[in-house]
């Protein structure tokens, strides 16, 4: 018998299988990776619109009429509910890097004063309310930008 024909065959063999599981591995987590980016891309898209959702009706209930305070207060916090941003903000804590996880965390926080304040009374246009809506747009920039930077795109250079 020769040894040396079979060694060979049978280094062949493992080398063939060890690239294959190689090339298979390389596949698997490229596939990941994609898979990652698009959940990412998904919740960050969730979690902007709900966030923009909550500015718009917000703002919708404190240009109304209400009766008391507390028909306000209760109007602004439930317009804010109903977009879902809760749900998309707990959706981005999970999957979202830490950088973006604390920029879209002061977005949040920012959209909060201003509804703590159109739930104190404060008014459309009145110069706190754009105050607010100052630093809401600036924490609101940041964060797109680091959605953008972790998703793979450059800046837009227009905010």
């Amino acid at each position: 018998m020769d040894w040396k024909s079979l060694l060979s065959t049978l280094t062949g063999a493992v080398i063939g299988i060890t690239a294959t599981l190689i090339a298979d591995r390389n596949r698997w987590r490229r596939e990941e990776g994609r898979h990652a980016l698009e959940v990412r891309r998904e919740v960050y898209t969730e979690f902007v619109s709900a966030l923009k959702e909550a500015g718009e009706e917000m703002r919708a209930v404190a240009l109304g009429d209400h009766r008391s305070e507390s028909a306000r207060d209760a109007a602004v916090r439930e317009a804010v509910r109903g977009t879902g941003l809760y749900t998309a903000s707990e959706r981005l804590w999970l999957v979202g890097p830490p950088q973006v996880v604390a920029a879209s965390n002061e977005a949040f926080h920012r959209m909060r004063a201003i509804r703590d304040a159109y739930a104190r009374g404060t008014a459309v246009g009145s110069a706190e309310e754009a105050s607010l809506v100052g630093m809401r747009r600036s924490a609101m920039a940041q964060m797109r930008r680091l959605m953008r930077e972790d998703l793979g795109f450059g800046p837009l250079g227009i905010e």
